[in-house]
């Protein structure tokens, strides 16, 4: 396989498991180079040791941080030894949110501090992150910040309301991150996965509801994989996809049509 993204890295957030992790495998393969920030236990680690593992062996370097994604001081840190592993050539070409970090109660329970805590990170720490990143001057001259979206960004979906906010949120950051940083050759676009089976779906209730809902209004009659979503990662990483900027892009199967 052609290694097309030599002295380019990958800084993704929340990529030691689903979208994130399967991202990295798929970057990994084509020759990117990739830091992951994440935030797991010790009970975890055995299984994400395993899949760094592989990612190692595509002949890429990782780095990987365990740490909490909204401390401006384990972000400084992180980008200081990201700066020194890429040395003078290295740039990161795609920043990736897939942080899932969120509030999942029925919205009479919700606190305000709920709605914060979930907005902090799955919404506004791409903003801090981009900026930092730029003031750092780290991004590759056609740089992509891309992020995971959902249904819930438009729709009202039981016990979702605070990760719904994000969404809605997270886009409209997306949108503005096109537009403002573009003079700075940033791209922005959200990518709009379709129900995928992963942990983070296992946390909502009546998720294995949503996933047979899914897969009966599919045109092929399946859920969307988290390969499918790396696989337009990867697209969007591409040479030829610098001219999305701004959109929100659905990934699933042709669900959202009907």
């Amino acid at each position: 396989m052609v290694k097309e993204f030599s002295d380019y890295w990958a800084l993704i957030l929340g990529g030691s498991t689903g979208l994130g992790l399967a991202a990295a495998h798929k970057l990994a393969a084509h020759g990117m180079n990739i830091c992951i920030v994440h935030r797991n236990t010790r009970v975890e680690w055995p299984g994400i040791e395993q899949s760094f593992a592989a990612i190692k062996a595509t002949g890429v370097q990782l780095l990987h941080f365990n740490a909490d994604v909204l401390n401006p001081e384990k972000r400084n840190d992180i980008l200081l030894q990201l700066q020194a592993a890429m040395g003078a050539n290295g740039r990161i070409r795609c920043l990736l949110h897939s942080i899932a970090r969120g509030n999942l109660k029925a919205m009479p329970a919700l606190s305000g501090d709920d709605f914060q805590l979930t907005m902090a990170h799955m919404a506004t720490s791409l903003y801090e992150w981009t900026a930092e990143i730029l003031q750092h001057q780290l991004f590759a001259p056609d740089a992509r910040v891309l992020s995971f979206t959902s249904d819930g960004s438009y729709k009202a979906i039981p016990h979702y309301a605070a990760v719904s906010a994000a969404k809605a949120a997270l886009e409209a950051i997306t949108r503005s991150i096109a537009l403002e940083f573009a003079p700075q050759g940033v791209r922005g676009n959200c990518i709009r996965a379709g129900v995928t089976d992963t942990a983070s779906l296992q946390r909502i209730p009546g998720g294995s509801e949503l996933l047979q809902h899914s897969k009966a209004r599919n045109p092929f009659q399946r859920v969307t994989t988290p390969e499918d979503v790396a696989n337009v990662v990867y697209l969007l990483c591409k040479d030829e996809a610098a001219w999305i900027n701004g959109a929100i892009i659905p990934v699933d199967g042709g669900t959202h049509i009907h």
